[in-house]
């Protein structure tokens, strides 16, 4: 990956990020840490004969890993999970 493609993700996470709420400015900085580490890692996986957008690729690639950084730093409790297994779902 090059300096220049690295700089243009790390504008598109830091533009992406704009678009969220965060409870501090450090979740922000982390969720787009998240997001640059998905890119780096996944980059490759990026198929042109699949698709020819690789705009939107990239940003569904940023956003899934805001996800994850948000869902590492602050994890659902037991009480706010569904669950839905045989015991909990009722016919109608």
């Amino acid at each position: 990956m090059t300096p220049r493609a690295i700089a243009i993700f790390q504008t598109m996470a830091s533009e992406a990020s704009k678009k969220l709420r965060y409870r501090d400015e450090e979740d922000r900085k982390d969720c787009i840490a998240f997001a640059m580490m998905d890119v780096v890692r996944y980059w490759r996986s990026y198929n042109p004969e699949k698709s020819n957008n690789p705009f939107a690729y990239f940003t569904q690639m940023i956003k899934n890993g805001f996800a994850k950084g948000w869902r590492k730093l602050h994890p659902l409790s037991a009480g706010e999970k569904v669950s839905l297994s045989h015991d909990n779902v009722y016919t109608i």
